[in-house]
């Protein structure tokens, strides 16, 4: 057995003795003895939430090889015979297949094309703007390792600075990727990355914005089944990933264009093998603890709504300064409709394009498509589309810079009044935290810094960001983190993020960093194991990064769900290598949050008001009560005394 799995369940088993009289050490230096009682009075032992949030890695990318503890079962590429435990094609092989489909001529946007046929073979995988050589100027990855080490600021454990200084692809960008295996002659299907391009590699990102992203699921209830009754077949990746790219801006395809135009081909197909070493970290906690084989990202798209959605149950919307719903500007507005003469490129999309929509009005560019496919399902759900309303579907910069200034420049959704988890716990006295790696550094100097801006929820909200003191005690840097831990200090809520080095990201980042990221706050916190006795540590990712995966998809409204993300709940109740089946999202970590501290839904229409799912036995990843999300219980035995 693994020397660190048992250094781990020593330290929880001994940890767990202490819980019961944590409450009475009172460890924490809250700032009055009513609030102090707040964060103490909780449904569980748990006192302590420390969420982990990563970047763009879906759960077959990374799991899908993944072997439980004899008595767990599975949902993966494995377990459905889709490939082999050495990643070769299994005897299901065509579950995953693949489609191509033609939408040249005048068309309109559609989630799911009517007419396809499938690839032959996968259009070769590219290498995207990963970097060739290691460089200083320009990383990643970085080229001395003085460099390496100051760019991290105490973010990793010493010994993985020099991960930093490796992984360059060695291969000019937007070419062919040949360090994976038969590139040019890869069968129709999810391939291994492994053994020629490990966790340690940079490498191409793929597509992963809203109107893609629903189009890669292609979802059609003609195709439902009653194992799969939203009929979300996930079979589009590699069309929408060579047809539109991640980085459409209005500009027309050329009569040349072909798949190396969006540097990224079938990217998206590509896996590691959790069964053969890779991912070593995060399949040693899943084997120690818990993990979600149904968490989903909350939104089909990227970064920026779905931390939105984390944080606050809700999608942001273009308001006026009273926060009242307004037009956005016209090159603002998404429209995926393809332009003429080309197969499938936005009209309207890509980061210095469209990013709202009015998803009240049918007659909206994309909105149509989607809203008359979640009206065909065999339940009801609330589109929560306001009138005239237009919501933020992708990445804009938040409304405020890092010194509570409002952020004036291009591309930037207005200051936002809807509610967030923050508020909910600021009202009912519960202390909370962000610590965004960089941050420091951010308010100084916006937005030259690894911080994500985007990636920070409270950083569109006036009610906190208005305020100086809220910003000063609730907005800290990943050094401050450490600091809490040490000092005894820590809140009831952690909501933690790596900067854009480490949160593993493709192509500005890798697996190995998010994992030493991850294993520094872990250990930190185990080293006190008075803290550790009533802490529960989520890890995930804020969403697929547009990697195939092969779960099933839930629609709750017209924003998501989107397709599963790695779950990793590491805490002394969280203990045996559990593989929990509950359908949940990012919205479930709210739920927690809620039920854990008796606090209400954030808002009226937040997506915490959705009911926990109630599940048949024959198929316990499908609600018989949808749209339904867990609250995370599940994943803990709180009866459990080792």
């Amino acid at each position: 057995m693994d020397q660190k799995y048992l250094r781990h369940k020593h330290i929880a088993a001994s940890a767990t003795l202490v819980c019961c009289s944590f409450s009475a050490l009172g460890l924490s230096a809250l700032a009055s003895a009513d609030q102090e009682d707040a964060q103490y009075r909780t449904a569980t032992p748990i006192k302590h939430v420390i969420v982990i949030i990563g970047e763009n890695r879906s759960f077959d990318h990374l799991f899908g090889t993944y072997r439980p503890s004899r008595g767990e079962t599975i949902s993966n590429l494995l377990s459905k015979g889709i490939i082999n435990a050495d990643g070769t094609p299994g005897p299901n092989f065509a579950q995953a297949m693949q489609y191509q489909a033609n939408l040249a001529g005048p068309a309109k946007y559609t989630l799911s094309p009517s007419a396809k046929t499938p690839y032959q073979i996968l259009p070769a995988p590219l290498t995207g703007e990963a970097n060739t050589s290691a460089s200083d100027a320009n990383p990643p990855p970085i080229a001395s390792l003085s460099a390496a080490k100051a760019a991290e600021s105490g973010a990793l454990l010493p010994e993985d600075n020099p991960l930093l200084t490796t992984g360059a692809t060695n291969l000019p960008k937007h070419s062919i990727d040949t360090r994976i295996a038969n590139a040019t002659n890869l069968r129709n299907g999810p391939f291994p990355l492994t053994p020629d391009m490990t966790d340690d590699d940079y490498a191409a990102s793929p597509v992963h914005r809203f109107y893609q992203a629903w189009q890669q699921s292609d979802c059609n209830t003609a195709y439902a089944t009653s194992a799969n009754p939203s009929g979300c077949m996930m079979d589009l990746f590699p069309w929408v990933e060579v047809t539109v790219g991640a980085g459409s801006n209005g500009k027309a395809q050329s009569p040349g264009f072909n798949d190396l135009s969006t540097g990224e081909g079938s990217v998206a197909m590509g896996f590691y093998n959790a069964s053969n070493g890779d991912i070593s970290f995060f399949t040693l906690l899943a084997r120690a603890y818990a993990l979600s084989d149904n968490y989903h990202q909350a939104v089909q798209g990227g970064t920026g709504t779905n931390h939105i959605m984390l944080g606050s149950g809700d999608a942001f919307f273009y308001s006026d300064s009273q926060g009242k719903p307004t037009v956005p500007p016209a090159n603002e507005i998404e429209n995926p409709d393809p332009q003429p003469g080309t197969n499938n490129y936005y009209t309207q999309d890509g980061y210095s394009g469209g990013s709202y929509s009015n998803c009240s009005d049918v007659s909206q560019p994309g909105v149509g498509s989607v809203v008359s496919y979640l009206n065909s399902l065999p339940y009801h759900l609330k589109s929560n589309c306001a009138p005239g309303t237009y919501y933020l579907l992708n990445n804009y910069n938040p409304g405020y810079n890092g010194d509570g200034s409002v952020n004036t420049s291009a591309f930037t959704i207005p200051p936002s009044q809807v509610k967030t988890i923050g508020d909910s716990l600021l009202a009912n006295g519960i202390s909370w935290k962000y610590y965004g790696e960089g941050w420091n550094s951010f308010v100084v100097n916006s937005p030259q810094s690894v911080y994500c801006n985007i990636c920070n929820p409270f950083l569109y909200e006036t009610s906190i960001m208005s305020n100086p003191a809220l910003v000063s005690e609730h907005l800290k840097d990943t050094t401050d983190l450490y600091d809490d831990i040490s000092k005894g200090r820590l809140p009831a809520v952690s909501i933690v993020k790596p900067g854009w080095l480490l949160d593993g990201h493709p192509t500005s980042s890798k697996m190995d960093l998010y994992e030493s990221f991850a294993r520094k706050l872990i250990n930190a916190v185990q080293s006190h194991p008075d803290l550790w006795a009533s802490t529960a540590i989520m890890i995930t990712f804020d969403e697929g990064g547009g990697y195939y995966d092969s779960g099933y998809i839930q629609p709750v409204d017209f924003f998501g769900d989107g397709p599963r993300v790695p779950m990793i709940i590491v805490s002394p109740y969280s203990m045996g290598g559990h593989v929990d089946h509950t359908y949940a999202d990012h919205v479930s970590i709210a739920k927690f949050i809620e039920r854990n501290w008796g606090l209400s839904p954030i808002t009226g229409r937040s997506r915490d008001n959705l009911p926990n799912p109630k599940q048949l036995p024959d198929n316990p990843y499908v609600p018989v009560n949808a749209p339904a999300i867990g609250d995370l219980f599940q994943m803990f035995d709180f009866n459990d005394q080792r």
